[in-house]
């Protein structure tokens, strides 16, 4: 999660390790057809200010620079130092004008209506007051700007195989450790509530990871390990279900989905 008091947390290895796991999510045909839904309704134009809230490796950002070159700005929001660098290091290699500082999405260090294309993806999850975000996207954005917050929600999460209780165990114990387990369903309201102007339109996509990126993650294994912690399943019961959604993988039979949804928002003016 990426609170402000983990960030950074395990150091250069954890680093690595959230670099392969966003550059695998990247290559994901959901994550794709989201971002370019949002893309769209964005319209970046040429001389606009545009902000990533959490631009992690800075994909989208380029993006967003070179729609928005010669005369525009596109800066990146990203509190963890080893992706901000990471994130620099490849604009830098591919020419691209992006630029990444550090930040926090309940506290953006830009003037009031400075902005005029923002996005935020998969952020709103790590936060405890996503409704204190919800209002500084609104604050930083121009008459006639918009954002676009792409978030999941893992109440829609598919997971097979596995004894169908344990399963829920399983996933109800990941929810508790998570701030806003249920992000994506707020965001329409939350967006309206900072006094912003939501789309009829609403995003989504599924996103379903092919059955061996289970094997090398280790998240199922850590998570499981989580769950026998707190109580939530015996250390028998995460060994079963581990080794019926293992064994699965390896056959390319296993099925893991959860759905992202994207919500834009318009600043009236």
């Amino acid at each position: 999660m990426f609170t402000r008091e983990r960030i950074g947390e395990g150091g250069a290895a954890r680093v690595a390790t959230l670099v392969a796991l966003l550059d695998a999510q990247e290559q994901q045909p959901a994550v794709r057809r989201l971002r370019a839904w949002a893309f769209e309704a964005l319209a970046p134009e040429p001389g606009e200010s545009v902000v990533d809230v959490g631009a992690g490796l800075g994909t989208e950002l380029r993006r967003l620079a070179e729609a928005v070159a010669p005369n525009g700005r596109a800066v990146g929001v990203e509190p963890n130092p080893g992706l901000r660098e990471e994130a620099s290091r490849r604009a830098a290699l591919l020419g691209s004008a992006a630029t990444f500082i550090d930040g926090d999405a309940a506290d953006l260090p830009f003037a009031d209506g400075a902005v005029h294309v923002l996005r935020c993806e998969r952020v709103f999850q790590h936060l405890a007051d996503p409704q204190a975000a919800a209002h500084e996207l609104a604050r930083v954005l121009a008459p006639g700007g918009r954002a676009a917050v792409l978030d999941s929600d893992w109440g829609t999460v598919i997971s097979h195989p596995g004894d169908p209780d344990l399963v829920r165990r399983y996933a109800e114990a990941n929810w508790r450790r998570m701030p806003n387990p249920f992000a994506a369903r707020h965001l329409p309201n939350q967006l309206r509530a900072a006094g912003l102007l939501v789309d009829h339109d609403i995003g989504s996509a599924a996103l379903v990871m092919p059955p061996r990126a289970l094997l090398g993650s280790g998240v199922v294994h850590r998570n499981a390990d989580a769950a026998v912690q707190e109580g939530a399943l015996t250390r028998e019961e995460a060994d079963r279900l581990l080794a019926d959604v293992m064994a699965a993988a390896r056959a390319g039979t296993a099925f893991f989905s959860v759905t992202m949804f994207g919500v834009i928002g318009r600043k009236a003016g």
